[in-house]
């Protein structure tokens, strides 16, 4: 049994519009595990113009798992969005340098840590991931959802903001698939139950 070449920047045979994402990012702190695709209507290489704000001095990272599945117009907003917001007033004085350049002196702007995306995540077409966000392993992420809160692992959920549609599981089905793991499995062990994971019957991927 052959698996397509982690290793591909093209996975799909003439098709330039759908790429492993990992085989093309240059930012160091955005990380990405194998088989992780992004599918762009005009350019693959469009995905980190649309990771915004984004800035090394903040030093934030966006961290996405194996196997995920990342929609065209996808917007991951990191934490150098962020102003001031329990102070009187929250413009930027501090950046425009001048008489303002010590306005931050003692302040931090807010941050909320890294954005995790975890493995197996379908982000649909137009969502936007705000800063700090984890999603949880196999969740969906509905079109067009702006996600403003953690998601729990294989949950659906959509809107703005997005909120919980339905888990894709019970809680005991979902226990079992967060201890296997499936995708840390040796690449070989995964195709050859391509079958299983593709089917809707636990019992027999288990076994």
């Amino acid at each position: 049994m052959k698996a397509p070449n982690k290793n591909s920047i093209f996975p799909l045979e003439n098709y330039d519009k759908l790429c492993f994402l990992k085989n093309i990012i240059k930012n160091p702190n955005i990380i990405v595990g194998d088989y992780t695709y992004y599918d762009d209507f005009e350019d693959v290489y469009n995905f980190e113009k649309n990771v915004k704000y984004h800035f090394d001095f903040i030093g934030d990272k966006l961290i996405i798992g194996k196997f995920c599945m990342i929609a065209s117009n996808v917007t991951f907003i990191m934490n150098g969005a962020n102003h001031l917001a329990k102070s009187i007033s929250s413009f930027p004085f501090a950046i425009f340098g001048e008489d303002w350049k010590n306005a931050m002196d003692g302040k931090h702007y807010p941050t909320k840590g890294n954005t995790e995306i975890g493995n197996d995540v379908w982000i649909g077409f137009n969502a936007t991931i705000m800063p700090g966000i984890k999603i949880g392993d196999g969740a969906i992420i509905a079109t067009n959802s702006t996600v403003t809160k953690d998601v729990e692992p294989y949950s659906i959920v959509g809107g703005n903001p997005a909120k919980e549609i339905k888990k894709r599981f019970t809680k005991e089905q979902i226990e079992i698939l967060l201890e296997i793991k499936w995708w840390d499995w040796e690449i070989e062990k995964i195709t050859e139950n391509v079958q299983n994971l593709t089917g809707e019957n636990l019992e027999n991927l288990i076994n």
